[in-house]
C-alpha cells in the first residue's frame, strides 16, 4: 500500500511537473476521504535548487529520503544535462529495492540514464520520444500516449498527463473513489486512458451544443444499453464514417475504447459502492454478463471484479 512519497529534485527542475507531484501525492485531503502520505522532495544538495524559469527552491531533504520512499516522482528535468551520479545511483538502489518510480515529461530521461528504462515501454512528451528512443536504443518508447504503466515503472507525457498518470496509481493503490476525491479537487478528469492520444485536433465541443459534446452526454447516461458507432452516429446526424473520423479528432480515442472506459469506471463505482453481483453490475454496465465484464476488467485494471471489490469496497 502506497504511503511514503519522495519527489526527486537536480538543477534545472521545471517547477510546474515539480507541482504536478506535490499536488497529486503532498496535500492533506483527509477531509475528503483520501489517505494521508509522507511526501517529501529531495535533492543530491540540501538548500537551495535552481529551477528551469531563473527562480530557485529550497531543498531540506537529501537523496536518503529516498530509502523510505513507496514511490518515487521524477519531475521534468533538463534533457541535454548532466544526471548527477549520486542521483543515478540512488534511483538504481530504490528499483532494486522495489520503490515504483513515476517520471513526468522529459523526468523520462533521468529513468533513461539511470538504466530504469532498458527493456520497457515508457513515453515522454511528443516533441522528446524521438530523441528519448535514440539516446536510450534499449528502452521501447512509445509514441503519444499519455502515459505507460510498466509495472514498477510508471512514464507519462506533459503536465496534464503527468496528473493522469498520478491519479492512475491513487486508483491503483486506493480505488476509484479515493482517485475520483483527488481528481474533483484538482478539477480534471478523474480518469483518462494512458492509451489515449496527447493531443487532438480540436477541443471537445461545448455539452451543450447539439454536436459531439452531446452525444458523450447522451452516451455517459445511457451506458447499459447496446452503443455501437452506428447509434452513435445516428444520435450525432452524421454517418458513421464521419463520426468515427470526428470522434478520434476531438477526443484522441475511438467511440469503443471511449464507451468501454466510461462503463469500466462506472463497473467500478459499482464494485465499491453497492452489494450488487458481478451480473447485475455486467447488465448495469453495458457488458452483458459476468464473463464479458471480467474479460474486460481484468485486461484493464489486472485484477478481476472480485478482486477488485475485495480490496476497495467501502
Amino acid at each position: 500500500m502506497l504511503t511514503n512519497v519522495a519527489a526527486l529534485v537536480y538543477d534545472g527542475v521545471a517547477p510546474f511537473e515539480l507541482g504536478v507531484l506535490c499536488e497529486a501525492f503532498g496535500i492533506d485531503r483527509r477531509e475528503d476521504g483520501v489517505p494521508l502520505l509522507d511526501f517529501g522532495v529531495c535533492g543530491p544538495v540540501v538548500g537551495q535548487v535552481p529551477t528551469s524559469v531563473g527562480f530557485s527552491i529550497g531543498i531540506e531533504h537529501g537523496l536518503e529520503r529516498l530509502e523510505s520512499a513507496d514511490l518515487i516522482g521524477v519531475p521534468a528535468m533538463p534533457r541535454g544535462g548532466v544526471v548527477p551520479d549520486e542521483v543515478l545511483e540512488a534511483l538504481r538502489v530504490a528499483h532494486a529495492r522495489g520503490a515504483r518510480i513515476l517520471s513526468v515529461c522529459s523526468g523520462a530521461f533521468t529513468l533513461g540514464a539511470a538504466g530504469l528504462l532498458d527493456g520497457r515501454d515508457c513515453t515522454t512528451h511528443w516533441r522528446y520520444t524521438e530523441e528519448l528512443q535514440s539516446r536510450f536504443p534499449a528502452a521501447c518508447v512509445v509514441p503519444e500516449v499519455l502515459y505507460v504503466d510498466a509495472g514498477q515503472v510508471v512514464t507519462s507525457a506533459g503536465t496534464a498527463a503527468g496528473l493522469d498518470a498520478c491519479l492512475h496509481v491513487w486508483r491503483q493503490e486506493y480505488g476509484a473513489a479515493v482517485a475520483g476525491a483527488v481528481a474533483r479537487r484538482m478539477v480534471v478528469p478523474p480518469h483518462r486512458d494512458g492509451g489515449q492520444a496527447q493531443f487532438i485536433a480540436r477541443q471537445v465541443v461545448d455539452c451543450q451544443a447539439e454536436t459531439l459534446g452531446a452525444v458523450l452526454t447522451w452516451a455517459s447516461e445511457r451506458l447499459s444499453e447496446p452503443l455501437d458507432v452506428e447509434t452513435l452516429a445516428r444520435q450525432a446526424h452524421m454517418s458513421s464514417r464521419t463520426f468515427a473520423r470526428r470522434f478520434r479528432d476531438e477526443t484522441g480515442t475511438t467511440p469503443h475504447s471511449w464507451i468501454t472506459a466510461q462503463r469500466l469506471a462506472l463497473a467500478e463505482e459499482m464494485l465499491e459502492r453497492t452489494s450488487n453481483s458481478v451480473d447485475e453490475i455486467a447488465a448495469d454496465t453495458g457488458f452483458g454478463n459476468a464473463a464479458t465484464l471480467r474479460h474486460h476488467f481484468t485486461g484493464a485494471r489486472g485484477v478481476s471484479p472480485q478482486a477488485y471489490r475485495r480490496q476497495f469496497a467501502c
